[in-house]
């Protein structure tokens, strides 16, 4: 299975401009709330229509603006399910289940597709139930048993856990990751969790104000976001504006200090580098800072540092675990920016 993905809808405040492309994986779309990821699997399930592009999945046509096709969302076999997973209240688990087998003709058939459906999900059980009457994983569970009984072409999944806890969100995330497996086919995960995306994701699109500003594998994104907004999205919460000194050498203004670094790609205006690559001592990068302060995480500390001999307007925050913390804790210490550790990006 694949998708193909190019299109553009005037939203008023910003413009929805998305082209992207996935085979049989998982490709999560991250950003903040109100970046248009919603709108965007909304486009592909056909809820709404872009103003102008082409969407394909597995060689159908589901839109395109130019040669006037617009097949509807029961046309075009797609999965969505919602935040609020929009299960009939008023309707048992087996009823909510059938709604969704509805396309197979055969009465015999649609019975045996949901009882084998319910029992790969755990929910026979639970038949005779109401919405209300279910724990928000069994909700979940439901909600994804009655699209994947309906056969579709593709899933998409709008922050399939934003309303669950942590404890709850992990075990659901395991049995989302088996689903995901045996569907074998394109899924399109919507979530503003980084977290959420590495463990869950192929590949990931980063989003903002309808643009997407780096898409590739999950690996790739993260060690090279190449955008400050890409940066940022993907939890980097050290940027610097940058000079140019030289041709593996920048000078960080926010910093106020000069860093040598691997080299620096055309239009690249800031550097930036994650709290956990930061080191303690001596290195190339290297620079005796005033410790500002301690915040104290679950299992580590992020500690806020200011360059001591010429300090600059932003802080720099490093995250240590607590043992190693509590072993070398004084007012001021060494740091070292490795070379190989920093971001380069542009705006």
């Amino acid at each position: 299975m694949s998708l193909y993905l190019d299109i553009e809808k005037d939203l008023g405040s910003f413009r929805l401009k998305v082209k992207l492309e996935a085979g049989d994986e998982t490709l999560a779309l991250l950003g903040a709330s109100g970046c248009g990821k919603s709108l965007t699997l909304k486009c592909i399930a056909g809820i709404e229509t872009p103003d102008k592009g082409r969407i394909v999945v597995d060689d159908t046509v589901l839109f395109d603006s130019e040669a006037k096709i617009n097949l509807s969302p029961q046309q075009r076999r797609t999965g969505l399910m919602f935040q609020s997973y929009a299960l009939f209240p008023n309707m048992t688990v087996l009823q909510n289940i059938n709604t969704g087998a509805n396309r197979e003709p055969d009465k015999a058939k649609r019975k045996a597709a949901v009882e084998a459906i319910m029992d790969s999900f755990g929910i026979s059980e639970l038949s005779n139930r109401y919405p209300h009457q279910l724990s928000g994983g069994q909700q979940q569970r439901v909600a994804l048993a009655r699209i994947m009984v309906s056969a579709p072409k593709i899933l998409l999944l709008d922050e399939p856990f934003s309303a669950l806890d942590s404890h709850l969100r992990f075990q659901l995330e395991r049995e989302l990751r088996n689903a995901i497996h045996d569907f074998g086919k394109t899924v399109v995960l919507v979530s503003h969790d980084r977290d959420e995306v590495f463990r869950m994701s192929d590949s990931i699109a980063v989003m903002d104000m309808g643009q997407v500003h780096r898409f590739g594998k999950k690996a790739e994104v993260f060690s090279s976001p190449m955008t400050r907004k890409a940066a940022i999205l993907t939890g980097c919460k050290n940027i610097s504006a940058i000079e140019r000194l030289g041709d593996d050498t920048v000078y960080a203004t926010d910093w106020n200090i000069p860093l040598k670094v691997k080299s620096i790609p055309e239009g690249a205006n800031a550097v930036g580098i994650r709290m956990h690559d930061i080191v303690p001592g001596m290195g190339e990068n290297a620079f005796r800072c005033t410790v500002v302060e301690e915040i104290e995480n679950p299992f580590s500390y992020s500690i806020m540092l200011r360059v001591s001999e010429h300090p600059g307007d932003s802080l720099i925050g490093w995250e240590v675990d607590k043992a190693r913390w509590h072993s070398m804790r004084a007012d001021e210490i060494t740091i070292n920016l490795p070379a190989e550790a920093i971001l380069l990006l542009e705006d």
